[in-house]
């Protein structure tokens, strides 16, 4: 029996659950239904809002209504077509893709009827998303869905911008560029006996301890690197201790310019200090963390005493001149304790102790003191008078005759200096040798780089802090070591 086509009039009799094309073969015996009215089963009403039943799980069976089976319709201008048969092994589908059933879209208004309804993607073996946050997913990252009030095309790039980048360093200031190449040249000379007397042309380092963060360098000047001689300064960093308890030494050393082994001078009076530092360090961390300002004076000042008479005994144990085998010396202390902002500098020798506080530098060198009582072997001036109260007036250059009651003075000795500062968060201290201190106080261009470089808000990495050492100034090509501590 043909099947009627659809009339005016006439509301179409609307798919089924998913089913198997009709087979050639003869159906089933109907089944009786319980508690329908004899002949064909009416079309559900779409006015009354009801819904089909669920469709059975498994694979579907043809349709069958009292009289016969209902063969489908087929396809017409506005009827969408038979949904394709669903085989056993299909996955069973989400109920977010899965397509409205026939009563659903009786029950909706339909703009375009002719337009399918178009699929959402999903992954393979892996459910589709649902729900309000439901989106397209993009490989195994899913976007979310905007939040209310924001745009759909925000992204957090637009909601955060990038960070600005920190300002570059420079290779020089000034007027015009020093002449000597601003990278090494020559190598010093080696002697394959004596390989332990080499040093390297740059030295860097680093630490953070308690409230403070530490940056180290030495670096040897242009005019050593062009004629291929040593570097002169030495540097050493060291921690002794650990905890709140713990000491950090920065010791540098500049050895004399003419004498040829000045760097193992600079090198053995640092190393010196060093030992004696680390044997007394438990006093010495509790007197910066207590302030006791004149103990670590008096303290400080005996191992400096001590460790230049070492080099001068060591100098004359060489056959050497003490004044040829000599150095100038300069340290820094500081405790690990975070509590603790108590920086102590001590030294002899020339040099520099500069501050930078709120973008602008502090020369804070101690000055050295006048001396007072009476004159020490080796230390201070003549007397001004005799003991017999005769005031000498006039030095008419004539030598005096050594006694044999008395050994002949030595040589006049650099004053001891000692500074005792508390830090304030933003601070940066800075404690170099003559071959930075020169420069730094002389060129105003470097100051100002320095101040904008090391103005912010976090301190600068190694490499970056190396790079900002070495800006050139012309007329400047001694050997370069600085030490600097930025305060958090």
């Amino acid at each position: 029996m043909p099947a009627p086509s659809p009339g005016p009039g006439r509301p179409p009799v609307p798919p089924s659950a998913p089913e198997v094309p009709p087979s050639p073969e003869p159906p089933a015996a109907p089944s009786p239904p319980a508690a329908s009215s004899p002949g064909r089963t009416p079309p559900a009403d779409a006015s009354d809002g009801s819904t089909a039943p669920e469709p059975p799980s498994g694979p579907a069976s043809p349709p069958v209504s009292a009289p016969g089976p209902v063969p489908a319709y087929p396809p017409g201008p506005g009827r969408p077509a038979d949904p394709p048969s669903v085989s056993e092994a299909s996955p069973a589908r989400h109920p977010a893709t899965e397509a409205s059933r026939p009563d659903d879209r009786a029950a909706a208004p339909e703009t375009n009827p002719s337009a399918p309804d178009a699929p959402t993607p999903t992954l393979p073996g892996r459910p589709p998303p649902s729900g309000p946050t439901a989106a397209p997913a993009y490989g195994d990252w899913t976007p979310a869905a905007p939040s209310d009030g924001e745009p759909a095309d925000a992204s957090p790039a637009s909601r955060l911008g990038p960070l600005p980048p920190p300002l570059p360093s420079r290779v020089h200031v000034g007027t015009r560029p020093p002449t000597y190449d601003a990278e090494p040249t020559a190598l010093p000379a080696a002697d394959p006996d004596d390989l332990d007397a080499l040093v390297p042309d740059t030295v860097l380092d680093g630490a953070r301890y308690g409230a403070c963060t530490l940056r180290a360098v030495s670096v040897r000047g242009d005019s050593a690197r062009y004629r291929g001689e040593p570097r002169r300064d030495a540097l050493l960093t060291a921690r002794f201790g650990s905890g709140e308890r713990a000491l950090v030494l920065v010791a540098l050393a500049t050895g004399t310019r003419t004498a040829p082994g000045a760097h193992l001078a600079a090198a053995e009076v640092c190393r010196w200090i060093a030992a004696a530092v680390g044997r007394s360090h438990e006093r010495l961390a509790a007197d910066i963390r207590a302030a006791r300002r004149t103990d670590l004076k008096a303290g400080l000042h005996r191992l400096t005493d001590r460790g230049l008479g070492k080099l001068r005994a060591a100098a004359t144990e060489q056959g050497l001149d003490p004044d040829d085998y000599a150095a100038s010396m300069r340290c820094l202390l500081l405790s690990g304790d975070p509590e603790c902002r108590t920086r102590v500098f001590f030294g002899v020798g020339p040099g520099g102790l500069f501050r930078l506080r709120e973008h602008e530098w502090q020369d804070i060198e101690p000055e050295v003191a006048e001396v007072k009582g009476d004159p020490v072997l080796g230390f201070g001036s003549a007397p001004h008078e005799t003991p017999d109260g005769d005031r000498l007036t006039m030095d008419l250059g004539i030598p005096t005759p050594p006694s044999p009651y008395e050994p002949a003075p030595g040589p006049l000795r650099e004053p001891f200096r000692f500074r005792a500062s508390v830090a304030r968060p933003g601070d940066v201290l800075l404690m170099c040798g003559t071959g930075f201190a020169e420069p730094l106080s002389g060129e105003p261009g470097l100051r100002a780089h320095l101040a904008d470089r090391w103005s912010g808000p976090e301190p600068p990495g190694l490499t970056a802090y190396l790079a900002d050492t070495q800006v050139r100034v012309k007329g400047y090509a001694d050997d370069r070591t600085a030490v600097a501590v930025w305060e958090a």
